[in-house]
């Protein structure tokens, strides 16, 4: 039986082949109305998982970018502060050889100076002991060159 009363060829199917198509069709459309809310949840459930995953990997990747722009503006504030004390550590340094240098010259200048009135003093002292046997001295002196001897009258001076 047909289901129009002219033949159209194949674009006219028999009752029975549509009847069968038509539950069929009805079977598939609710099985898929009962399976596609689940595939959907479950697709939902792996997207907000992959998202979720997506998101926490970017804020961890955030975090850490946070992070290693602290680090390094803390090595760099270490850098600057090592550098700094370095700069200060030798400005005092160069203050402390120029002050060890300036004492050395005091300490040099007061030695010669001692050692310039010591010798002054020795210098005195031992002329005036010399004044004191030069006739002897000469005396004995002029008694080797000539042979004879010749008597020193020891007279200070003054």
């Amino acid at each position: 039986m047909n289901l129009l009363p002219v033949d159209i060829g194949p674009l006219n199917p028999p009752v029975a082949e549509l009847v069968v198509a038509a539950v069929l069709f009805a079977l598939v459309f609710l099985f898929f109305v009962r399976l596609a809310p689940r595939v959907q949840h479950v697709l939902a459930e792996r997207e907000a998982v992959t998202d979720g995953a997506e998101a926490r990997a970017e804020a961890v990747r955030r975090e850490a970018e946070i992070k290693r722009a602290e680090a390094a503006a803390t090595l760099a504030e270490a850098r600057h502060e090592a550098a700094r004390i370095r700069q200060r550590a030798f400005a005092e340094g160069t203050t402390l050889v120029a002050e060890a240098r300036e004492e050395a010259r005091r300490e040099y200048a007061a030695i010669v100076t001692r050692g310039q009135a010591r010798i002054a003093s020795d210098r005195v002292s031992a002329e005036a002991e010399l004044r004191v046997h030069v006739s002897e001295l000469a005396s004995n002196l002029a008694s080797r060159i000539l042979g004879e001897q010749i008597d020193a009258k020891a007279e200070p001076r003054l």
